[in-house]
């Protein structure tokens, strides 16, 4: 599976700008806007994001390696429409309840 790093060290600029405006919604809590992303913490929800799209949306006799490559480009695409959205939460965290920045 490919990793957030991975999306932003290969990705365009629009696919980079998308990938470090989803990590400013990981500080660290209680941090400043000015904080550091915690980029473990984005790491495994943009991981977490995959995994939800692959378990809700695998298609009959699709192959594992398609699922995945099909799940990652979803994300990547939920990444870049909500890349210049200044109230976008991410969907992971809203699940589990955090708190908004």
């Amino acid at each position: 599976m490919i990793t957030l790093h991975e999306v932003h060290e290969q990705g365009s600029e629009a696919v980079k700008a998308a990938v470090l405006a989803f990590g400013a919604r990981h500080r660290p809590n209680g941090a400043g806007p000015d904080a550091e992303p915690d980029w473990k913490w984005a790491e495994k929800h943009f991981t977490y994001l995959i995994e939800d799209i692959m378990g809700s949306a695998t298609p009959p006799q699709a192959s594992a390696a398609a699922t995945v490559r099909r799940a990652e480009n979803e994300v990547i695409g939920f990444l870049l429409a909500v890349n210049n959205r200044p109230d976008y939460r991410c969907p992971i965290c809203v699940k589990r309840q955090r708190p908004p920045l």
